[in-house]
């Protein structure tokens, strides 16, 4: 993350810099490290007044605050508050949106007989299916508790559909599909 300071009606100081960009650094731990952020920055005091204005944007992010108090550490500290929390916000709506199209996932299931009517197969009836997010322990137990061969579900570690299957021999494979 790039962070560009701009001083408005005072002399800037390394301290203060430091500061600022420490605080503002943890703010990053969130977004991860990705080079395409940038924050800028601007530092401005106004008579009594201490005022902090942070721009950070990228990758489909665009937050703005602003605050201010008498003292400048107080007010990067204030404004670092806000940032925290509207990146926070922004990183859990993302996540609840992917939670919410992974938790829609519907398909058909088909199964058949194996009877033949002129030498094809026939489909004998369908089953609509919600597969569960679980990770491979969860499955495999939930697959060792009911009788069937079979368990489709979502793996929670990889974000992908994965069919889980009992072997002859009782052991379990898995079918991850590579997309």
């Amino acid at each position: 993350m790039n962070i560009d300071f701009t001083f408005k009606n005072f002399d800037p100081s390394e301290h203060l810099k430091k500061y600022a960009r420490r605080r503002f650094e943890k703010v990053g731990r969130f977004l991860g490290k990705s080079p395409a952020l940038t924050m800028q920055v601007v530092l401005a005091v106004d008579k009594f007044r201490q005022i902090v204005e942070v721009q950070l944007s990228g990758e489909g992010l665009n937050i703005n605050a602003t605050d201010q108090s008498s003292d400048m550490y107080a007010s990067i500290d204030l404004v670092t508050d806000k940032i925290e929390s509207q990146v926070r916000k922004s990183a859990d709506k993302g996540q609840s949106n992917r939670r919410k199209s992974r938790d829609n996932v519907n398909f058909d299931v088909y199964t058949y007989e194996l009877q033949e009517e002129n030498g094809t197969q026939v489909v004998n009836g369908t089953e609509n299916f919600a597969p569960k997010p679980l990770h491979i322990d969860e499955a495999i137990m939930q697959l060792q508790q009911n009788d069937n061969e079979v368990l489709v579900f979502i793996n929670a570690e990889l974000d992908r559909i994965n069919v889980i299957y009992r072997k002859k021999n009782g052991e379990f494979g898995i079918i991850d599909p590579i997309v």
